[in-house]
């Protein structure tokens, strides 16, 4: 029988000394960004049957990482889990490794599918196909990744990400069947094939990140 909900007790140590920590993180991975994929990720547990406790860990570590090089964060915020002592209060050795494996496996780039339900939950609640969400973070990447580029350069890094991860051919991956991103990510790649509405809705959407920032 699935529990309702995790223990309060790992919810308190979670919330006090590991989301804290993604308020330093750029906003495509911040604590909004962190909590919106707990929220889904636990969705996810009614339909998997996984166990509510590891699911909530591994969404709550999944980019821990970006405390180090973006490029491993995953590697990174891995090794982060396994290492922290405090977890053995609620799990096993054999759960810490299976959670371990679960954030290094979330990222959409990843060469191999994700070793378990676990790494595929993690890696489909990390993935908002909300159109306006998808479009907005990598607006939001760019500025505060390449902050020297004007917009011109901006739209080409975003319009060669958006083709790259989520056109018919790009390198993103769905696990979860019975998950409302399929249909999410019909709709963008209709909008990537349509240049001149995706390039209206960066326009749009790069002046409420740069006005923001006035």
């Amino acid at each position: 029988m699935i529990k309702n909900a995790a223990s309060l007790d790992l919810v308190e140590f979670i919330e006090t000394n590991i989301l804290p920590q993604y308020s330093s993180f750029d906003k495509a991975h911040s604590l909004v960004h962190v909590t919106q994929v707990i929220r889904r990720a636990l969705d996810l547990v009614r339909i998997t049957g996984a166990d509510i406790n590891m699911v909530y860990v591994i969404a709550a570590y999944h980019d821990i990482g970006m405390s180090g090089p973006r490029a491993v964060h995953h590697i990174t915020g891995g090794r982060i889990l396994a290492q922290d002592a405090r977890l053995k209060k609620w799990f096993s050795p054999e759960q810490i490794k299976i959670m371990k494996e679960a954030v290094e496996d979330h990222r959409a780039s990843a060469s191999h599918a994700p070793r378990s339900i676990y790494g595929k939950i993690v890696a489909e609640a990390d993935r908002d196909m909300t159109p306006d969400v998808v479009l907005r973070r990598t607006v939001q990447f760019g500025l505060a990744n390449y902050p020297h580029l004007d917009r011109d350069r901006q739209w080409e890094r975003f319009a060669a990400h958006m083709d790259n991860k989520y056109s018919s051919h790009g390198y993103i991956r769905l696990w979860i069947p019975g998950s409302d991103n399929a249909e999410k990510l019909n709709t963008l790649r209709s909008l990537i094939s349509d240049t001149a509405t995706l390039r209206r809705m960066f326009d749009r959407i790069y002046d409420e990140e740069t006005s923001c920032v006035d």
